[in-house]
């Protein structure tokens, strides 16, 4: 059961790496903090889908993420 829970943990871990790194930041450097506020005044142009559904996976990867630590912490007692 622990060499399940820690297989499972470890690609768990390394789907949030890929979906964190695959999500736009916020800014882009120095432009993004240039032009960061008229973004907020008029509105950022961009596609929402796809940030939304990568926010929506990195939640449940993270709850998950979370769930397996602890489990693995317990059944490692």
């Amino acid at each position: 059961m622990h060499i399940f829970l820690v297989t499972l943990l470890v690609i768990v871990s390394i789907g949030l790496i890929v979906i964190v790194l695959l999500q736009s930041g916020k800014s882009a450097g120095l432009s993004g903090a240039i032009s960061g506020g008229a973004e907020q005044l008029f509105g950022k142009q961009k596609a929402r889908g796809l940030d939304a559904v990568l926010h929506r996976i990195t939640i449940v990867l993270s709850v998950l993420f979370f769930i397996l630590t602890i489990a693995v912490s317990y059944f490692s007692l």
